[in-house]
């Protein structure tokens, strides 16, 4: 009896997840920064394209086989959907008695195992580009303002998280432009940098 494999094909899902993270962390950041207030049009961008967006890249790059795409869209998708949960209980939507049983530092400890998650993926981007690499330390940044923000460690990590996010949203913007664009036109476009280690 004949066996036959069938293999479809699907386009790389990487720009998606990309520009799910770059538009999640600019609105955020926007909200951080005191540009804009509250975070009632936050969340719908945070559940979309931070969530569903990345969730839906990880998907795929789990049929093209790339371990550090899925993981990274899966991991970051998913607490950006858990960030959307977290705000609805913090502003009530989900009743009095979770608002009350709300303890922000658990979010620190959330940041804290996500900055540990995003050291091993910038250590795995010395293989990458400068760009993911620079892109991946922002995101440890990011974290550790979040963290230490959520154990009440001085208002300044706020900023800390505030600006690295937006510094996060741009490159991230970056890397998306290259990673199309060079693709699209099929030569370099747009320089991200070689790989800190080749091997």
């Amino acid at each position: 009896m004949e066996t036959k494999q069938i293999k479809i094909e699907v386009a790389d899902p990487t720009t998606l997840g990309l520009f799910g993270l770059a538009i999640v962390t600019l609105v955020a950041s926007s909200q951080k920064l005191g540009i804009t207030e509250g975070l009632g049009l936050v969340l719908p961008w945070a559940l979309f394209l931070g969530g569903f967006a990345q969730l839906i890249a990880a998907i795929f790059d789990f049929k093209h086989n790339n371990l550090f795409g899925s993981t990274a869209f899966g991991a970051y998708g998913l607490f950006w959907i858990g960030m959307g949960m977290s705000w609805l209980i913090r502003m009530g939507c989900c009743g009095e008695a979770l608002q009350a049983a709300a303890d922000v530092k658990q979010l620190g400890f959330v940041f804290v195992g996500y900055m540990i998650l995003t050291i091993i993926f910038t250590v795995s981007a010395i293989r990458m580009s400068k760009a993911m690499f620079v892109l991946l330390s922002l995101i440890v940044v990011l974290f550790l303002g979040l963290a230490l923000e959520a154990f009440e460690c001085g208002k300044i990590w706020h900023s800390v998280a505030a600006y690295s996010e937006l510094a996060i949203s741009l490159l991230t913007f970056y890397v998306l432009a290259a990673k199309y664009l060079n693709s699209f036109f099929g030569r370099e476009m747009l320089c991200v940098g070689k790989p800190l280690c080749s091997k």
